[in-house]
């Protein structure tokens, strides 16, 4: 099986391919079995669930710690988390099928199919009085806007801007789904991360007249065999959910008691989803496949993850960002020192990780700490999942590293 190799990360770029590096199994996950067991118990972290595979086979996968305090029960390697933006490249995958289907185009303002999208404001400031100076934005949001987060929509926790917004005006009800606020920026212009994954989502119903779990069950996760994924949570999998954890103020974790995930009134494809270590490592490997979900199926053409796999942005940065609701995100800035960049639904790093996953290789993560990352020059993928408070702890990051310095040593 061929993989992804990149030639360069300046701009938009064909990519070549070559056969994979495996590593050479060695019998020693052992030694990645010890990292995770002896780093949650140092972390103080209450569980967590990992897997690595290549294109076509598992090469790791371990669990270690409890599902909840009540019980006592061990977590297994098919528990279940709540994996919140790990939507996200999900959503990204359902709208290149459509781009493929001639349903959609990258580059057409999204407008023409989302009229509410058609007039929106930028956000300038704010007076004196602290309240906010809008003007109409100059620039349509296209849907390679949305799938690169360079649309100026930004989410609250993370953007002064839209941050001070919600402050100085009526705050968002709950579970909205791909809220109408104004811009922080002229599509195009910067990279931020917020609500343009959500509004993402919303393109794909309004396309497809399909809601987002009809779409994904047919033309994404049940093909693929991701049976444990979904927006509705199943009650006869409850046995299988993982507690949630919070830390406040920087003080201990505190468990939040376990309960059934309600039905969402309405579907986001900025998160929302509940899924396994197992479920996901299929999702990456049909990226390593270049978009196929097994011999003969497809999923996406090559040229799709081609395109989702190289930069996007150009000369902006990617993937830094600074927290304004410490208790729900600590600052990112998961690759000191590096200036990453965003394909159409991944962040790409243009310099490998030292011990770590190679240059080129795609990744995100989820707000309750679940993080993957996809090395198609060494032909693997990756995954770990955890469940608390605020995202990014330190904690949880010394143990992503952690684990996956140990997977490039040992598997």
């Amino acid at each position: 099986m061929t993989q992804l190799t990149r030639r360069q990360f300046g701009g938009i770029v064909l990519l070549g391919t070559q056969a994979p590096r495996l590593f050479a199994a060695s019998g020693s996950s052992s030694a990645i079995d010890r990292t995770l067991r002896e780093g949650i118990d140092r972390r103080k972290i209450p569980c967590v669930a990992a897997m690595v595979a290549s294109s076509d086979k598992i090469l790791y996968s371990g669990a270690f710690g409890k599902r909840d305090s009540a019980s006592g029960a061990d977590i297994q390697p098919d528990s279940i988390f709540q994996i919140a933006s790990m939507t996200k490249a999900i959503t990204s995958v359902a709208a290149m099928q459509l781009v493929e289907r001639g349903k959609l185009k990258l580059d057409e303002p999204v407008a023409r199919h989302l009229p509410q999208l058609g007039k929106l404001d930028v956000l300038e400031g704010f007076d004196a009085a602290g309240k906010p100076v809008l003007r109409p934005a100059r620039k349509p949001i296209t849907l390679r806007h949305l799938l690169t987060h360079t649309s100026g929509f930004a989410y609250p926790t993370w953007s002064e801007e839209m941050f001070k917004y919600t402050q100085a005006t009526a705050p968002l009800p709950p579970g909205v789904v791909a809220p109408l606020v104004p811009l922080v920026f002229e599509p195009g212009t910067r990279w931020q991360y917020g609500y343009s994954a959500d509004w993402t989502g919303r393109l794909v119903e309004e396309v497809s007249g399909f809601n987002l779990e009809q779409y994904f069950q047919r033309n994404i996760l049940q093909p693929l065999g991701m049976n444990d994924t979904t927006f509705v949570f199943p009650a006869d999998k409850f046995d299988r959910l993982v507690s949630q954890s919070r830390r406040q103020n920087g003080g201990p974790l505190q468990e939040v008691p376990r309960a059934v995930p309600p039905k969402p009134a309405a579907f986001n494809g900025g998160g929302g989803l509940t899924s396994t270590a197992p479920d996901y490592i299929k999702f990456m490997q049909m990226i390593l496949r270049y978009g196929r979900s097994g011999v003969r199926d497809e999923i996406l053409t090559a040229k799709s993850v081609e395109m989702m796999s190289v930069n996007q942005i150009g000369d902006l940065g990617a993937g830094r960002l600074k927290t304004f609701l410490p208790n729900t995100s600590s600052d990112v800035d998961l690759h000191p020192g590096a200036v990453d960049k965003w394909g159409l639904g991944f962040l790409i790093n243009a310099v490998a990780y030292p011990g770590g996953r190679s240059a080129g290789s795609l990744s995100w993560a989820g707000v309750f700490n679940t993080f993957y990352w996809i090395d198609p020059p060494r032909g693997i993928c990756g995954v770990i999942m955890m469940q608390f408070l605020p995202f990014v702890d330190k904690e949880a990051v010394g143990l992503l590293g952690d684990f996956e310095r140990s997977v490039y040593a040992n598997v």
